[in-house]
């Protein structure tokens, strides 16, 4: 494979910059004393200009050395790409291994293939491939691209294996095929190091303060669109994590490490990790973790350096890197290294941690965890066949054995779940035929996993409405908030793929009798044209991101388009739900419409009906005033600070590569000094503090912006600042009072009062008027307004990401409409986990508020639609914020 060169000034200049006070570590030879390196042509000095550990290589660089690598030793070295990011860089990995495991390359796959699916291989045909086949791991590095260290090591490992002449590392290339992901996101790295170096004076700062160690926004962490990629793995939503995925599932290897960096005044971390474990993830498995821990530790103790394990980073979210190959068998950990952010750091001992500190350890970690898996090669494939082996019967053994997706009432979002089960590596089918199961009537098209399968423990970890936490861990954290200390939850406690697409799903205890067909990738079902001779319209059923997607190609390309705020029921062609859509040949007579169509279609999903009269029987015709003509609207959203970048990048990534129209970005002060004249709708992300940005003055501008017309979209805290800005016309909620509480005086001295038990000393102690406690992120059911056109071909109730702790008093009468709100307690949580007091306090308090102002008006999503690009089942109401309210205001 050849990879693309990127060749710009800024790189240039980065890797030309000057090199002063040179890091004591500098060179191969120096990362590790005891390695016998053979005399080579491809150290990093010698292909890119410096000594490894003294500059922070460039995407493109690093390129260019790990092609010389696969020139220099064509036996031992394959280099294979999975893709590209969004702005083109090449992404790819490294296959490191003897010559004679390389030259059975195809063998060694097709043995793991072989492995992983005992359905089709015998135990006695098993054990022969156990004999036989390489143990393999899966090094990943520099999926944030600000945590710089990790690529270095990458090289320095690949280096390494290639170069060490030593008999234990010739060895461990006869056990083991390595994988080296040198840089999972370069888009990151590149701004990253374009930024670093464009600060750098005469000599390296170490200095915490300083503008090397303070990235501006976005900082590199982030890819293109922002997203945090580790957070990515079950939505695969970025080309960077797709595409390893992809290969991942051609290979299974049996070890996957994700080494990271975290705060430069804290040690290194590995595995083991700390609670609460998913409870998917099976004994054999964390014995392998311990393994590889134990060996880590002595190889650190013989450095001597610091570590820890087991007190943060968790396992209990399974969209980590670090977690998602645990479900196919796999076993995955984080290694994180302190930062040196640049070149050098001082910690708050005073002692200075430099950028080859990081290389080092990280290589070191590296080395230690190959060693792991070549010393136990038979033991981690016996486990792997194990592992599958035992899914295949968990899952037949399962009382909800069979999934089934109907997709009558959302083609789209059902569509795309499949898919994306199947990206996966989950089996999936459709009925080529109606059917019944367990009593039911299922139509023809729609989906069934049986998960009597390999990936079953992935399915249920995608699919299961509840994975539950431990409860004593639970106790510790609700112990935790009582002494007013934060809970040690990590991340989301609720994910279920079904629930955040708004998916119907049903279960069956056994396999349905009915021919299907396997389900190939593919998110988008390509749409038709029904009756393309009509010589009235062309329909659209509304309520589904199949016609969000013919929404915003039509209207790109100049279509005249009607949207029903209603329902109605053609003469026809039946009944369509709101949000329908109309293309009638009256507004429509440039020559090809029809045509036109049949390609939008096929590129949509949308399917068409057309129909040779506009009478209507129920609900709005054609002409009524609840039918509104759409027009491509001018979109905005807020960038720079304070926009949270992940706000920003999840909402201008959906909306572009979701639903397929442009935003345009506006720098917060330039909103300040320009206003938003000429836009339609402008975006508020979250944000870590509008008040700080924002004055009186700009506040006044949006207030008249919106009167005129405008269409004032906020997403999540940016709804709590309108709240305070006195642009929404509502209150934030503190906690509700516990009894007993009292509000404190003022009074340096007041009454004394026995104090009984230390039951009543907790409550002493407990705050009056705090604000609610954080929520991690948990999924939630709402209810809607169907009677609201905001609410048009939504269905009566959502699912929403709770997280946070804002919670707002529903909107007055007199001042908008409440068009969502949480459901009942005993209704309320869909997925995850909520604390007692916001169970009582959420429900039927608003998550979609409109609020009518003169020609405008402001719509305000209490929790972010957007978040993570994987709340699915949210984007048609997002889509009526976006195109349908701008059609109301004209």
């Amino acid at each position: 494979m050849r990879l693309l060169k990127y060749l710009n000034l800024s790189v240039a200049a980065a890797l030309t910059a000057t090199s002063v006070n040179a890091e004591t570590l500098a060179g191969e030879a120096a990362m590790l004393s005891e390695a016998n390196y053979s005399n080579s042509s491809v150290t990093v000095e010698q292909v890119l200009g410096y000594p490894i550990g003294t500059k922070i290589t460039s995407p493109e660089a690093m390129s260019q050395y790990f092609e010389a690598l696969a020139e220099a030793f064509p036996n031992q070295v394959k280099l294979l790409d999975y893709g590209s990011s969004w702005e083109g860089r090449p992404l790819y990995y490294a296959v490191i291994s003897s010559a004679d495991n390389l030259a059975d390359f195809d063998q060694f796959m097709a043995n793991m293939q072989a492995l992983a699916d005992p359905r089709k291989t015998s135990d006695s045909q098993a054990q022969q491939l156990i004999e036989e086949t390489p143990a393999s791991i899966w090094l990943s590095y520099g999926v944030h691209g600000n945590e710089i260290s990790s690529p270095e090591a990458a090289m320095m490992t690949a280096y390494h294996l290639l170069h060490d002449q030593r008999e234990e590392t010739k060895a461990w290339l006869d056990n083991t095929v390595v994988f080296v992901d040198p840089l999972q996101n370069p888009d990151g790295r590149a701004r990253f190091v374009q930024r670093y170096y464009m600060t750098v004076g005469l000599e390296h700062s170490a200095d915490r303060r300083s503008a090397e160690h303070n990235e501006p926004w976005p900082s590199g962490r982030t890819n293109h669109y922002m997203f945090d990629m580790n957070r990515d793995w079950i939505a695969l939503t970025q080309p960077e994590i797709k595409g390893q995925v992809d290969a991942l599932l051609n290979y299974y290897p049996l070890v996957f490490v994700d080494l990271h960096e975290m705060g430069g005044d804290s040690t290194y971390y590995f595995t083991p990790e700390a609670r609460p474990y998913n409870p998917l993830i099976t004994d054999p498995q964390r014995e392998t973790l311990e393994w590889i821990g134990r060996n880590n530790g002595q190889w650190f103790d013989e450095k001597g350096f610091d570590y820890f394990t087991r007190e943060i980073f968790d396992a209990f979210y399974p969209g980590y890197g670090a977690s998602w190959p645990l479900y196919h068998g796999s076993v995955a950990m984080t290694y994180e290294m302190a930062s040196a952010r640049g070149h050098r750091f001082e910690r708050k001992d005073g002692s200075i941690l430099t950028y080859a500190d990081g290389v080092q350890q990280h290589f070191v970690a590296s080395l230690s965890t190959i060693e792991t898996v070549s010393d136990k090669r038979s033991q981690l494939l016996r486990k792997f066949w194990d592992y599958r082996s035992s899914a295949v019967l968990a899952g037949q053994n399962d009382s909800q054995r069979l999934l089934i997706l109907p997709g009558q009432e959302d083609p789209a979002a059902t569509r795309k779940l499949a898919s994306l089960l199947v990206e996966q590596g989950v089996e999936v089918k459709q009925a080529e035929q109606e059917f019944s199961a367990c009593g039911t009537a299922y139509p023809q098209g729609s989906f069934l996993i049986d998960k009597a399968q390999p990936g079953y423990r992935m399915i249920r970890t995608l699919m299961d409405e509840q994975v539950d936490m431990a409860a004593d861990f639970l106790e510790e954290q609700d112990q935790r908030r009582k002494n007013n200390l934060p809970d040690q939850i990590y991340d989301v406690t609720g994910w279920s793929l079904p629930l955040m697409f708004n998916v119907a799903m049903d279960t069956c205890d056994e396999v349905a009798e009915v021919k299907t067909a396997n389900v190939s990738e593919g998110r988008i079902e390509p749409g038709t044209v029904e009756n393309p001779d009509a010589s009235v319209a062309f329909l659209v059923r509304g309520g589904d991101m199949n016609a969000g997607r013919f929404i915003t190609a039509a209207l790109r390309e100049g279509l005249q388009v009607k949207q029903s705020g209603l329902d109605f029921t053609h003469d026809t062609a039946g009944r369509y739900p709101g949000g329908s859509l109309i293309l009638t040949k009256a507004d429509n007579k440039q020559p090809g419409f029809v045509e036109q169509l049949q390609r939008l279609a096929k590129q949509t999903g949308a399917t068409l009906q057309g129909v040779d009269s506009s009478w209507i029987t129920d609900g709005p015709s054609f002409g009524s005033h609840n039918v509104h003509s759409l027009f491509a609207p001018n979109i905005a959203m807020a960038w720079d600070v304070p926009a949270s970048p992940y706000s920003a990048g999840h909402t201008r990534f959906v909306i572009e590569r979701q639903m397929g129209y442009p935003v345009t970005a506006v720098r917060t002060m330039q909103l300040v000094a320009d206003g938003l004249d000429g836009f339609d709708v402008f975006i508020l992300p979250e944000s870590s503090g509008y008040d700080r940005y924002f004055t009186e003055d700009t506040v006044a501008k949006l207030k008249r912006w919106v009167a005129d017309g405008g269409v004032l979209v906020t997403l999540g805290n940016a709804s709590a600042w309108a709240v305070e800005a006195g642009l929404l016309k509502t209150q934030l909620e503190r906690s509700i009072p516990e009894s007993g509480v009292e509000e404190p005086s003022d009074e340096t001295r007041i009454d004394g009062k026995s104090i009984a038990s230390h039951e009543q000393l907790l409550t002493e102690v407990k705050a009056h008027g705090k604000n609610p406690d954080w929520v991690s992120g948990a999924l939630v059911n709402a209810e809607v307004d169907a009677d609201h056109w905001l609410s048009a071909g939504v269905k009566s109730e959502l699912v929403s990401l709770y997280r946070g702790n804002n919670i707002f008093a529903p909107i007055d009468i007199n001042h908008g409409r409440n068009i969502a709100w949480f459901a009942d307690q005993d209704e309320l949580i869909a997925s995850g986990f909520l604390w007692q007091d916001a169970q009582q306090q959420l429900p039927y308090k608003p998550l979609l508020i409109w609020q009518p102002e003169a020609k405008g008006m402001i719509i305000s999503f209490t929790q972010e639609p957007t978040y993570r690009a994987y709340m699915d089942g949210l984007n048609t109401v997002l889509m009526n914020a976006l195109f349908l309210a701008p059609a109301t205001t004209r």
